[in-house]
């Protein structure tokens, strides 16, 4: 089975970073690069500090995580930069990854957990050209609502980012799309977003929650769940052949969000958004049928790749 970038991260033409062109389409099994691809830019990290150090600059660089790594840091992701799980015991515990201000970025293949309050597990903010893709992230839902912060938070105007084979799960805010109902001057015609083939599980609300921009949502499965996708300030959003499961409400609108849903299996919930205007994407891409999403989301999403 091959895994590619598909959606709004291709928009402006994503650049991958050196030594590893192969990093688009991937097996789900391969070997650890040999040769000179291995001598310029690529660094395998253990520690926190080795990986602060590591994704720092915005030099072309692959950066791969072995094992799991404890810490408290919020770390800071230059341009130009891929990280990679070496395979399904790479992880990160308690340490969040922030991209600001930065483009074209690659998180890959990394089990992240238990980031605590106001660090979000993974922070895109005023960024471009991201693809986070086959990550696991989750906390508990132990502590109170406010105890953790976001899994996953895209912000302050960022733009062309894609979301794949991720699997949120034992979380309350899981994915936020734009920060706040008064940051439209910022965020308007921006926080363009696809999430494709996620698995969102035991959650309570953001899966997404997208103020303001344009969100394609499509072969995500979703189970167990309070609050599911909400389009909120005047966000369209295309929401296709999604599969849920035990969900209260599926997919809903405040402050005036829309959204144009097709083929989705709302499990016995119902659309409670108005009908918007987004019916078409600027890029190819390939829907899944309804009844092969569950099967595929399962099989696939989540850290359970062999890269390196």
């Amino acid at each position: 089975m091959k895994f590619e970038i598909i959606g709004w991260a291709l928009v402006g033409l994503l650049q991958l970073t050196s030594a590893a062109p192969s990093i688009v389409k991937r097996q789900a099994s391969e070997a650890a690069p040999v040769g000179y691809a291995t001598m310029n830019g690529v660094t395998t990290v253990t520690t926190e500090a080795g990986l602060i150090a590591a994704v720092a600059g915005d030099e072309k660089k692959i950066v791969y995580i072995s094992g799991t790594i404890t810490g408290t840091s919020m770390v800071d992701i230059g341009s130009n930069t891929s990280v990679l799980g070496k395979n399904s015991a790479s992880g990160l515990v308690g340490i969040g990854l922030r991209i600001w201000r930065h483009n074209n970025v690659i998180i890959r293949n990394i089990k992240t957990s238990k980031v605590l309050k106001p660090v979000d597990a993974i922070g895109i903010q005023a960024s471009k050209n991201v693809w986070v893709d086959h990550v696991e992230f989750s906390s508990d839902m132990t502590h109170n609502k406010d105890y953790y912060d976001g899994l996953l938070d895209i912000t302050h105007g960022s733009d062309w980012v894609t979301v794949s084979y991720c699997h949120f799960h034992d979380h309350y805010k899981t994915s936020l799309v734009g920060h706040s109902d008064n940051n439209g001057s910022e965020d308007k015609g921006h926080l363009t977003v696809t999430y494709k083939h996620n698995y969102f599980q035991n959650i309570n609300s953001r899966a997404p929650s997208l103020r303001f921009g344009t969100g394609h949502v499509f072969n995500n499965y979703y189970e167990n769940i309070s609050l599911g996708i909400n389009t909120r300030q005047g966000a369209q959003m295309l929401i296709q052949n999604n599969v849920f499961q035990n969900v209260t409400s599926p997919l809903y609108a405040t402050d005036e969000g829309f959204a144009v849903a097709t083929g989705n299996d709302f499990g016995g919930g119902v659309n409670e958004a108005p009908v918007g205007t987004l019916t078409a994407m600027p890029y190819s891409f390939t829907l899944a049928a309804t009844a092969d999403t569950k099967a595929q989301v399962i099989a696939g999403a989540g850290n359970k790749l062999t890269i390196a």
